[in-house]
């Protein structure tokens, strides 16, 4: 009698797990295109990093990913869109570390990064680079130091609150003791342009689709934020050479998904994105955008993801209390 009635327990909880919405979708993941949302404009790192990925994505999980670029607010906008998705495994955020420096920044930002989502995969990473117009009277980093005395500068970044923003913010205002006027863009990739014709004198931002401009003369890198020297431009020093290593930096970008989303969903996607990078045609397109592949499981991701969101945290509190002595 226990043997029956155990058995049509089992047999009920069997049935109610295979029509229930979530393993149902689960199990049959994907089976519709998936939607990679970029809080940026086209253009920079994160935005060339997800649509690199979308493309083998696409293949190995046989259906359409696509990217989606919503921009705007220091990327809020775009992020809260994720936030807000349904945790099914079609809409994904693809981002830099603005994701974690915005809340901790403006107190503000419409989101929490770790209530509101979870973390999927590392993918790529960069250094952030600071760089001038072609027609700015400095060449090193020194002679910016002394034109920013002199005259009225300005410099782009990706938004308010993005990581190169406060970077820079650290830099010109409160190291340098200069009043360096900061024009926020929708992204790096139109920072950019705008140091290439001249709008602004600098840019602070990811180093994604610098080194053609620089090769042509349109622009001239003055310092990147990594260890070591770009390959790319093995001429331009590092700013822990030149005497600031507080500035060293990466600009990653990350894949989460919006909170409750089931984890094998979330693992099928980190392990697609690892096979991913593993391809080379794939690895050749990165270094011409001068990104390294990143990688790992889903927990390594939220290792890193953590230690970060306390690095930036400590970094905020640090640049807030200068600014105010």
């Amino acid at each position: 009698m226990h043997r029956k009635i155990l058995a049509l327990l089992l047999l009920t909880l069997g049935f109610s797990l295979v029509t229930s919405p979530t393993f149902a979708q689960s199990s049959t993941y994907p089976n519709k295109p998936i939607r990679f949302i970029v809080p940026f404009a086209p253009g920079g790192s994160t935005d060339v990093t997800a649509r690199l990925l979308a493309q083998k994505l696409s293949d190995i999980l046989k259906q359409p990913v696509f990217v989606e670029n919503r921009a705007g607010a220091g990327a809020s906008i775009g992020i809260q869109a994720v936030a807000s998705a349904a945790p099914d495994g079609y809409t994904f955020l693809v981002t830099s570390p603005a994701f974690l420096v915005n809340p901790a920044w403006s107190g503000a930002a419409g989101y929490n990064p770790e209530k509101d989502f979870a973390p999927v995969s590392m993918a790529s990473t960069l250094p952030m680079g600071i760089f001038v117009g072609e027609k700015v009277n400095a060449n090193t980093l020194s002679e910016l130091q002394q034109l920013a005395t002199k005259e009225n500068l300005s410099y782009a970044t990706a938004g308010s609150g993005t990581p190169p923003s406060i970077t820079c913010e650290n830099l010109f205002r409160l190291i340098w003791k200069a009043d360096v006027t900061h024009i926020p863009y929708k992204g790096s990739g139109p920072a950019l342009l705008a140091t290439v014709a001249g709008e602004t004198t600098i840019t602070c931002g990811a180093m994604t689709g610098v080194t053609p401009f620089a090769k042509q003369g349109k622009v001239k890198v003055l310092a990147v934020s990594s260890d070591k020297r770009l390959a790319s431009l093995p001429n331009v020093p590092t700013v822990v050479e030149l005497g600031y290593p507080n500035l060293r930096d990466d600009l990653w970008t990350g894949i989460f998904a919006p909170a409750k989303t089931p984890a094998d969903i979330k693992e099928k996607m980190n392990q697609a994105v690892n096979r991913a990078l593993t391809y080379p045609d794939l690895l050749e397109k990165f270094e011409q955008n001068d990104l390294l592949p990143f990688g790992g499981s889903i927990k390594q991701t939220t290792d890193y993801v953590n230690a970060e969101t306390e690095r930036w945290d400590k970094t905020i509190k640090e640049v807030k209390a200068k600014s105010k002595n």
